[in-house]
């Protein structure tokens, strides 16, 4: 008998949340240093091996989004209308990040990340790939063609956004007003038009 096409992947994203699941409330309780990968592993009721299958680090485990994240930038880029210009899209996709990020809960778990060297070089790092790869996504955009340099810092800037804001106290006027700053600078690198 085979499994409905589907259900292997649902109980793989299932397994992976009881785990990340399990180590956030164990982080959070008692302290990220204090905890180890066999307590996560055993309060999640799975095999170190299991975990890591999931989870390339201990680190990765408080950043269980961090390939949605990625991928939903990318997509803000390559997924939008194509009559809608590049930086509105990656407003609204950072927008919605940041909302989701601020949300009640997340000021605690963004504590514990700021008070771990460990999870702020994991963040940093994270934050590099993610701007990488929105680069890169933004130099393939057919929109008019814009230097290596000025898609890899428009990606920078949104990445940073993101950090920016969560820390603000009105997170979603800083979200406006940094993309104000962004769109400028967008625009400050459209090529010239031939005179």
């Amino acid at each position: 008998m085979t499994e409905p096409p589907g259900r292997r992947e649902r109980k793989k994203a299932a397994t992976r949340q009881k785990i990340a699941d399990a180590a956030l409330r164990l982080f959070l309780e008692r302290g990220y240093d204090a905890v180890g990968i066999r307590e996560v592993a055993a309060e999640a009721d799975v095999a170190v091996t299991t975990l890591f299958s999931h989870f390339a680090s201990k680190e990765a485990l408080v950043f269980e989004q961090d390939e949605n994240f990625e991928q939903r930038l990318t997509r803000a880029v390559t997924g939008r209308a194509s009559h809608e210009p590049l930086v509105p899209a990656l407003h609204r996709e950072t927008q919605a990040m940041v909302r989701h990020c601020t949300a009640p809960g997340g000021a605690t778990i963004w504590r514990m990340i700021d008070g771990s060297p460990a999870l702020r070089k994991y963040e940093e790092s994270m934050r590099l790939r993610h701007a990488e790869t929105l680069a890169t996504a933004i130099a393939a955009d057919p929109g008019p063609p814009r230097s290596a340099t000025a898609s890899r810092a428009i990606a920078r800037f949104v990445v940073d956004a993101h950090a920016l804001a969560r820390e603000a106290a009105d997170p979603d006027g800083a979200v406006d007003e940094i993309f104000r700053m962004i769109e400028a600078a967008w625009e400050a690198t459209r090529p010239a038009r031939p005179a």
